[in-house]
């Protein structure tokens, strides 16, 4: 039986595998794309190379590099915060004076311009005595009288000596036994700051080792019970002391919410006679000898 051939002259001819079809013609046939062996090779590759990406990014931030110029920054950064936070709390504690009335801030300005003033007299004071000692003849007599005013001047502070001059008196009454030992602790502290240069209360003489101590109606002046009224005497400037305790939220508003009555009274003459014994001291001595 004959064998026909196909005339198709498109047709291929059949290869071995592994070697391309060619047409009759011997031009090759258009490329195939690549099956799935061939793609899994270049994701492969694809995988290797994002895999080392990402450890040169890991190895150029861990351990960090800080250059001079970075940690320059972040310091002056650290310290403008620490500035605005700062800022923000002096801000915030100053908010009391906010609310307050013109009067009352017209009064705690007297009050600084005061304390400020004070200082300068001393100042000038001091600066005079200094001046009076360089130009004295006598030095010696001259800085004896200096020891001697220092003398009396370290006495009315110790509380050994008895001492006169302008100043108010202050009195509390507490009717409601409200009144704690560290309110009229707050009372010689405020009173000192604005100047007052002695102190007693109910005949005892205050210093600068004075403590308060107990209960409220049951209140102890180093170790001795007072009782109320509680009388304060005080010598200073008078324009300076009473501003002093009348400030917004100070003694005598204080003092008010416990039901106590405050009477603040200037005086031209306040004597301070309470005296506390002159103490020895056990190891200090004066360098001088």
């Amino acid at each position: 039986m004959p064998v026909h051939r196909d005339q198709n002259p498109e047709a291929p001819t059949e290869a071995t595998e592994g070697v391309a079809f060619t047409k009759r013609d011997g031009s090759l046939p258009p490329e195939q794309p690549p099956g799935p062996r061939a793609a899994e090779p270049a994701a492969a590759d694809r995988d290797r190379g994002q895999s080392t990406g990402r450890q040169r990014l890991l190895a150029g931030l861990w351990p960090p590099r800080v250059s001079r110029a970075q940690l320059t920054v972040a310091l002056l950064l650290f310290v403008l915060g620490l500035g605005l936070a700062i800022q923000v709390r002096s801000t915030s504690d100053n908010s009391a004076l906010r609310g307050a009335r013109q009067e009352d801030l017209v009064r705690i300005l007297d009050e600084l311009d005061s304390r400020t003033e004070r200082l300068e007299d001393e100042k000038r004071t001091l600066e005079g005595q200094r001046a009076e000692l360089e130009s004295s003849s006598d030095q010696a007599e001259e800085a004896r009288r200096q020891t001697q005013q220092k003398e009396q001047q370290l006495g009315i502070l110790a509380g050994t000596v008895a001492a006169q001059g302008p100043g108010i008196g202050l009195t509390i009454e507490d009717a409601a036994g409200a009144v704690e030992p560290d309110m009229l602790l707050d009372a010689i502290q405020e009173l000192r700051a604005a100047g007052a240069e002695a102190i007693q209360v109910n005949g005892n003489r205050v210093v600068a080792d004075t403590y308060f101590t107990g209960t409220a109606g049951n209140v102890e002046v180093d170790g001795k019970t007072i009782s109320a009224p509680y009388r304060f005497k005080v010598i200073g400037k008078p324009q300076d002391l009473e501003p002093a305790l009348n400030i917004p939220g100070g003694v005598v508003q204080t003092l008010e919410k416990e039901q106590a009555t405050v009477a603040v009274e200037r005086s031209e003459k306040i004597v301070v006679d309470a005296l506390r014994p002159a103490k020895q001291p056990d190891y200090a001595r004066s360098s001088a000898q």
